[in-house]
């Protein structure tokens, strides 16, 4: 009797769900797996590494810690055999048959899944070891012809990551001979080339990028995946999400960037998820157990409000017996206001050195001498960069900033109405800004926490421990090619250090200084179109807004109305203007400063073109009292300027 249609389909169905049952059965546990990797000091990549083989639950064996590293310099000559030397140390110690290995570096790699991910991509790859991929074939091009094709991927190995099971990784690295500073991805090149090598071992490559992820020759093919709390990286080229995400070769930056998010360290759910880690709080201490910081202020052109700048310096939430200051003015016409300010506050402080225009030290030598002071002094926990462009509206931004405990870290800081900031998001092929995807929404607050960037100016807090270790025995800010800050962002970028901007709080803004002129009295006066901002809450009374919004305009006389719009110092500064220019008008009826020469009602005067302030003395109507006319003279409006 033939089996009905419906047995057949049940015993088609059973057969199916009996060989997927079978399949979790073949499953590799991962508690199978082990993560090895070779760090012979702890960078702030490694501890990145660290920190998303956590977030996932891998477990982690380091080999090499305390080794002096012999392994060669990968941005300028093949290197990299210390870690075979290693491998292969570590395997003959390991009993485990069938535990799987994954291999990979640390110091620029970050995990983008777990271990059930891996694990799975691995054993469909059908092979007992699987290396990452590359479009780009290093370090020897001539071995070309000689790599199996491939009909869709990458068709080079990679080194830097491979997954296996033990037996078949040991036995790979069973014949290395060579020395530390021999190329490791060379050595596992050859015996990939080899077919009888990459049969016997059965080796493959991750030529689409489903565990390992290589930036190098591939950084227009990866973009970030933000989906249900979580980010990704995604390979666009060929639709996969990588496990593992490696920034090798000249790729670090965009590692760093790719790094901001990954493993969820920053989503459009949660916002950033590693901002409040290993913080240093201060709330217990007493003022006389602060930190001490040796702050560095350097003047190095003519800059509007150098007085405001250090009014608001004496505001700094911070104990001045445990501040030291470093200012450096090469601006002979600020030495009137710096020597004012050290005369009546220095004292306070608890050191003060100055450098004055006439010691002709440049921007660079300052910068290093102060470094410098900090690095030898063995009090010194912190330097504080401010530059005297720097308009710090938050007293607590030294606390912050040490709170948040990074090697350097700056506040962010904007240019007002303008995408300007004392951060790039990337850099150029030869070193310069560029923008990176993320960078606008940084500086518009859509995006806030603290995030890896590779240059930062102006204002930044370095720990002095950074600059007695890996910063020693440097020129920072020395450079042919670069100016001192680039010069200092590009020296700390080698030495694989991150610099972090935060925009976790309203911190300031920067000045605009390329217009600013020093031929009047009180120079300020003219900032109202270049720092409308600065200029406002210098010379504006404080009750203007409220007196707009309140409408608290007296009014003595019919037509007359009565309401503050100058601060004293305005008032003050133009009546000193006017005294210092000195030519009055003689009080007559024959005028030549006017059209047509005759003046109906004399007065003893200057104008405001004679001093050269008529367009902004109009700016200053328009802006300030136009509304106010407005208001008490309905229907009547003030005619624009030409």
């Amino acid at each position: 009797m033939k089996p009905s249609f419906v047995s057949l389909l049940s015993w088609i169905c059973f057969c199916a769900l009996s060989s997927l049952a079978n399949c979790e059965d073949q499953r590799i546990p991962e508690d199978k797996l082990l993560v090895l990797t070779v760090a012979t000091k702890e960078t702030d990549g490694f501890r990145r590494f660290l920190r998303s083989a956590k977030h996932f639950n891998y477990t982690v064996k380091v080999l090499g810690r305390g080794e002096k590293w012999r392994g060669g310099d990968y941005m300028s000559a093949p290197g990299g055999g210390q870690k075979v030397r290693l491998l292969k140390a570590a395997l003959l110690e390991m009993k485990s048959e069938d535990q799987v290995i994954l291999f990979i570096d640390s110091y620029d790699l970050v995990f983008a899944s777990g271990p059930k991910e891996l694990l799975r991509k691995f054993q469909q790859a059908k092979h007992k070891v699987v290396f990452s991929s590359e479009s780009l074939i290093w370090p020897d091009r001539h071995l070309e012809d000689k790599y199996p094709h491939v009909r869709e991927g990458n068709r080079f190995l990679g080194s830097g990551g491979f997954i296996g099971y033990i037996p078949n990784i040991r036995e790979m690295v069973a014949n290395w001979t060579g020395g530390d500073s021999d190329s490791d991805q060379l050595f596992f090149t050859k015996i990939f080339i080899d077919p009888a090598k990459r049969k016997a071992l059965n080796i493959t490559l991750d030529t689409k990028c489903r565990l390992f992820q290589n930036l190098h020759g591939a950084l227009d093919e990866v973009v970030l995946k933000f989906e249900d709390g979580r980010v990704r990286a995604r390979n666009v080229q060929y639709d996969t999400l990588p496990v593992v995400i490696h920034g090798n070769g000249p790729t670090k930056l965009q590692m760093n960037y790719l790094g901001n998010y990954i493993p969820n360290t920053w989503t459009f759910e949660a916002g950033c998820t590693v901002c409040h880690e290993n913080l240093r709080s201060l709330s217990s201490l007493k003022e006389s157990e602060y930190p001490l910081v040796l702050i560095g202020i350097f003047i190095q052109q003519p800059t509007p409000f150098v007085s405001v700048f250090f009014e608001r310096l004496l505001k700094l939430q911070y104990p001045k017996n445990r501040l030291k200051l470093f200012i450096s003015n090469q601006e002979p016409h600020h030495e009137q206001q710096v020597s004012s300010f050290l005369q009546d506050h220095g004292s306070l402080y608890q050191d003060v050195k100055s450098i004055r225009p006439e010691e002709e030290m440049d921007g660079a030598e300052a910068r290093d001498l102060a470094f410098d002071m900090c690095q030898k002094d063995e009090e010194c926990d912190y330097f504080f960069n401010l530059d005297v462009e720097v308009v710090l509206k938050n007293e607590n931004t030294l606390k912050i900033l040490i709170k948040q405990n990074l090697p350097i870290v700056a506040p962010m800081i904007t240019r007002a109405g303008r995408l300007w900031s004392n951060f790039w998001g990337a850099l150029s092929a030869d070193g310069y800004y560029a923008r990176s995807e993320d960078y606008v929404d940084i500086v518009q607050g859509r995006r806030v926490g603290l995030w890896n960037v590779p240059y930062v100016s102006s204002v930044y807090l370095v720990k002095a421990s950074l600059l007695q270790t890996e910063l020693k025995d440097l020129q920072l800010f020395t450079s042919e090619s670069f100016d001192p800050d680039m010069a200092f962002c590009h020296s700390v970028r080698n030495k694989g250090v991150f610099m972090y901007v935060s925009n976790l709080h309203t911190f300031g803004r920067i000045l605009s200084t390329e217009k600013y002129k020093t031929e009047h009295l009180h120079n300020d006066l003219w900032q109202i179109f270049e720092n409308p901002l600065d200029w406002q809450e210098r010379y504006i009374h404080e009750n203007y807004s409220r007196m707009i919004r309140d409408k608290l305009i007296e009014n003595p006389c019919p037509d007359v109305y009565w309401f503050p719009v100058f601060t004293d110092v305005a008032c003050n500064h133009l009546v000193e203007e006017m005294e210092h220019f000195g030519k009055w008008s003689g009080g007559g009826n024959v005028d030549t400063r006017i059209q047509g020469g005759y003046e109906n009602v004399p007065t003893i005067d200057i104008h405001m073109n004679q001093i050269d302030f008529e367009k902004e003395w109009q700016k200053f109507l328009l802006e300030y009292v136009a509304p106010i006319t407005e208001k008490m003279f309905p229907g009547y409006y003030t005619k624009q300027p030409e």
